[in-house]
């Protein structure tokens, strides 16, 4: 394996400030997009689009994930976004609203305007479509900045874009650094909304910078610290697969990775036992290698980080039953790490590590463990694998959480809502509700004499 730069991101800043004027000028010349015309057009458009991403390899160069996963997993889903959200474009009004007196109320469901939308470098191409999508279908233009880290998708679906027939100004890709692009998404007086998916740091700045400018309407998708629930009386094959799938699925750098497991003590031994075998069978390697379940982190600062996470985790007490080296003296690869032991107080169980690492923590009741899987200021995604229904609603309902899922993990559908509580963000995406983030609903209301209701 040989290391080499992929692509190098320049900002020319002093046309930052330019770019979200080319969007708004197609809404003010061509207000149509907004309007009845670009349902049709939308929707072909998007067809077109869905067309030419079918062949689309590039994921795996762009982020070092393994080719089939990349292929069967973030292609396809990216298809299947366009397409769902292609297919409302037709379907998004408003209401008539019976009202006292000789009144009559109707509602419009009408684009915000001007988007900006940051997307992350773990998930860069049906993180583009899951922003994409809502915006356009709505009627909005856009500006999107890919992550620095891995932009070659994002241009490369604006090239699509273009040859699908898409009018020019209705999106508008931005490569660049956060200080400098990201920041001025965020605070142009140009842009109306601001959706951002990435760390909670980041997250927080958006916001401050959104409220200081023109109040942008804001979504944002940030960190998690997952926990995932194994009780005594769960399918144990499944669950030591899903747990195991759940932390290190797209090399560990997943915001819904559920790395905090807890396992009920009676089977606990056994599950380490086991998740330790089924690390060890992990296969890591090049991502272009159909054999490879494991690529690269996606450079050489989110590689230090992870090994000095787990360092952390030798240092405060858990035990390393598995991994924690760089196992290849090229590249920016982890092994597949596996942790018992852990306590709550650890920094790898309080810290998002974005990597291969897995931590396994033991509990007693369902009480105990319902309140130490809150106990954390996030709030993604979670998980509970038990075959008694009862104890699966009940759990679930306690959980405070976006996402939780019973006896699976990361089972994701572009028609369902997706976001987060606490500081895991505010606003959704996805499904019908993630429409609505991207409208302004306008009430009408008109006089008329002689109304009868």
């Amino acid at each position: 394996l040989k290391e080499k730069c992929v692509v190098h991101v320049v900002t020319i800043t002093p046309y930052i400030n330019l770019i979200p004027l080319c969007a708004l000028d197609m809404l003010s010349l061509n207000a149509a997009w907004g309007g009845l015309i670009s349902m049709i057009d939308f929707f072909s458009h998007t067809h077109t689009l869905i067309f030419l991403l079918s062949s689309q390899t590039l994921e795996s160069l762009d982020t070092g994930k393994p080719f089939l996963s990349s292929f069967f997993v973030d292609l396809q889903g990216t298809i299947k976004t366009f397409r769902y959200f292609a297919g409302w474009a037709d379907k998004i009004h408003g209401s008539t609203i019976p009202t006292d007196g000789e009144y009559f109320t109707l509602t419009r469901h009408e684009p915000i305007g001007v988007c900006g939308q940051i997307v992350p470098w773990n998930f860069p191409l049906v993180m583009t479509a899951w922003k994409l999508g809502p915006a356009l279908s709505c009627g909005n233009t856009v500006v999107l900045k890919p992550a620095e880290q891995t932009p070659l998708t994002c241009l490369y679906i604006g090239a699509l874009i273009r040859e699908a027939g898409f009018p020019p100004g209705v999106v508008n890709i931005l490569p660049g650094y956060g200080p400098t692009a990201g920041a001025a998404i965020a605070s142009h007086m140009g842009i109306d909304k601001v959706a951002f998916t990435g760390s909670t740091e980041v997250g927080k700045l958006i916001q401050e910078a959104a409220g200081k400018s023109n109040l942008k309407r804001v979504t944002l998708e940030l960190g998690g610290k997952s926990p995932n629930i194994i009780f005594a009386d769960a399918d144990f094959e499944l669950a030591v697969e899903q747990a195991h799938q759940g932390v290190f699925f797209n090399n560990g750098q997943c915001c819904t990775a559920g790395s905090r497991i807890f396992v009920e003590e009676p089977i606990y031994d056994e599950f380490v036992r086991r998740s330790v075998e089924r690390a060890r069978r992990r296969t890591v390697g090049n991502p272009f290698d159909p054999t490879a379940e494991q690529g690269p982190q996606v450079r050489a600062k989110q590689q230090r980080r992870v090994l000095e996470l787990i360092q952390s985790g030798i240092t405060e007490g858990a035990k390393l039953e598995c991994g924690g080296k760089a196992p290849l003296s090229k590249g920016f690869f982890v092994e597949p790490t596996v942790f018992s032991d852990v306590q709550d107080h650890m920094r790898i169980a309080k810290e998002e590590i974005f990597g291969p690492v897995q931590q396994i923590m033991k509990f007693k009741t369902i009480e105990e463990v319902i309140e130490r899987a809150n106990n954390t200021e996030y709030g993604l995604a979670a998980a509970v694998f038990t075959t008694d229904l009862n104890k699966a609603m009940t759990v679930s309902a306690a959980l405070q959480a976006g996402t939780v899922w019973i006896n699976c993990y990361n089972a994701l559908s572009c028609q369902c809502p997706f976001g987060g509580f606490k500081m895991s963000g505010n606003g959704r995406e996805l499904g019908e509700i993630g429409l609505k983030e991207y409208t302004e609903v306008k009430t009408i209301t008109m006089k008329m004499s002689g109304k009868k209701s």
